[in-house]
């Protein structure tokens, strides 16, 4: 009981007091507010190593056991140790070799990821772009007018449709962009209210 009543003590503690420091503005306010800040980049680091820990007895046990893709945890493990080690004892500054290593190989690795995720974009795009409702044809000809305003070849055609891509970027898309954030406002509130009165346990790992 101890084990779980003392993080939920401090967690509503902690979620008052933060909520409150944020509607009360005052020099003492602001102090905790502050401190609670140092303490986050404490506790980041823990958790940082506990992270990567956890990441290295997963892959290290794939590899004992020769599961399937135990190749790729390999590679994870040998990325992470070379790193790891390269930024502990040469530094992470312009002309070190982690520095290289992050530009000529890392950064590259994640150009190809991102060019390949275009491709799934694609294939997503055009299952979702087929008419078989009214809401699916709205949906694919806002879609042509944006993707055709966004070219050259849009106001080749007519200089009409750069104006209505704009249109529709900046009236129903922001909408409904606003819409979601509000959304995602509430959901955030609410979830938060649980965790501090203590309705939700899983990070407890509590069900």
């Amino acid at each position: 009981m101890a084990k779980r009543g003392v993080p939920l003590a401090l967690c509503f503690v902690m979620g008052v007091l933060m909520a409150v420091q944020f509607f009360v503005p005052h020099p003492l306010s602001r102090y905790v507010y502050e401190n609670v800040l140092d303490w986050m980049q404490i506790v980041s680091v823990f958790a940082l190593a506990v992270g990567v820990i956890g990441l290295g007895r997963i892959h290290w046990r794939r590899v004992v056991v020769r599961r399937a893709g135990w190749r790729y945890s390999i590679a994870t493990l040998a990325g992470l140790a070379v790193m790891g080690i390269l930024g502990v004892v040469g530094g992470i500054e312009q002309g070190t070799p982690y520095a290289w290593l992050f530009r000529y190989v890392q950064a590259p690795m994640q150009s190809t990821m991102m060019s390949l995720l275009a491709f799934f974009v694609v294939s997503a795009a055009y299952r979702g772009f087929r008419v078989r409702t009214r809401e699916a044809g709205i949906l694919l000809a806002a879609a042509m007018v944006v993707m055709l305003g966004r070219v050259p070849i849009g106001e080749a055609i007519h200089r009409a449709i750069p104006i209505a891509s704009n249109w529709v970027l900046n009236v129903p898309n922001t909408a409904a962009m606003r819409g979601i954030t509000i959304g995602i406002g509430l959901g955030a509130i609410s979830t938060s209210l649980r965790i501090i009165f203590g309705v939700e346990r899983s990070y407890l790992g509590v069900e």
